[in-house]
């Protein structure tokens, strides 16, 4: 099994077998896929969350609602917020000249409003929890990955001792310690992921819920033509909603 001093990960990779290997290969993968959607999705919600404020700012300074269409029309949508006003004023005028043409138009404006919105709500939440799944599922399962490696180097770790007849302590721990590498490498691709994962779940429950009160306002300023609370004040100059 070799001296003490050349035991170790580089000693544990030589020695290691070709299930050892693609257990390894598989953490491996793991790890890059995990590390990818948490900086992807991190950098993702940083930017989202910062061009949210910004088109929220403009909102409840804007004029009317026709000052938020055109600059929506002149600047594009590139955040939830933005997107589920766009697709809003796109419904309202679309029922106001062609009615309820087609049957998933059926209903009056406000139903037909309400049916849009909640499609783009549902939208943008499946876009949020894109990929989360699969964080979930590598912070589940990695440990369970690198636990089945220790045992499969400890039986094997095992089987040699027994063949070469020495059951000396310096002779078993050696090898028992070095299949051990594979539960710590199991852990610690877990933990990224389940951190991260909880860190982009929570931020995506606080996203979603501030976009639920939006699409609560919005509705009643595209069906009602005022704010839902007409005295609470407003950063700026206040929406007066144009029907």
């Amino acid at each position: 099994m070799g001296d003490a001093s050349s035991l170790g990960f580089g000693h544990f990779i030589a020695q290691a077998d070709i299930v050892a290997k693609v257990l390894l290969g598989v953490l491996a993968v793991m790890s890059a896929i995990s590390w990818y959607l948490i900086v992807y999705k991190g950098v993702s919600q940083v930017v989202r969350q910062g061009r949210s404020k910004k088109f929220l700012n403009f909102f409840w300074s804007a004029t009317s609602l026709e000052a938020v269409q055109h600059e929506l029309s002149v600047h594009g949508v590139r955040e939830p917020f933005g997107h589920l006003t766009a697709h809003s004023l796109h419904a309202q005028a679309h029922h106001a000249k062609f009615g309820a043409a087609k049957l998933e138009e059926a209903g009056g404006e406000q139903e037909f409003l309400t049916r849009t919105i909640k499609k783009v709500l549902d939208e943008e939440t499946t876009a949020l929890e894109n990929g989360l799944t699969m964080l979930a599922t590598i912070g589940a399962t990695a440990p369970f990955v690198g636990l089945f490696g220790t045992v499969w180097g400890v039986y094997h770790a095992l089987v040699a001792i027994g063949m070469s007849g020495s059951g000396m302590l310096d002779k078993v721990a050696g090898p028992v310690g070095e299949a051990l590498i594979m539960t710590g490498i199991g852990l610690a691709v877990a933990l990224p992921a389940v951190m991260g994962y909880n860190w982009l779940t929570r931020s995506n429950r606080v996203l979603t819920a501030k976009l639920d009160a939006f699409a609560f306002e919005l509705l009643t300023f595209l069906s009602m033509g005022r704010a839902l609370q007409a005295g609470r004040p407003r950063a700026g100059v206040p929406l007066t909603a144009v029907n």
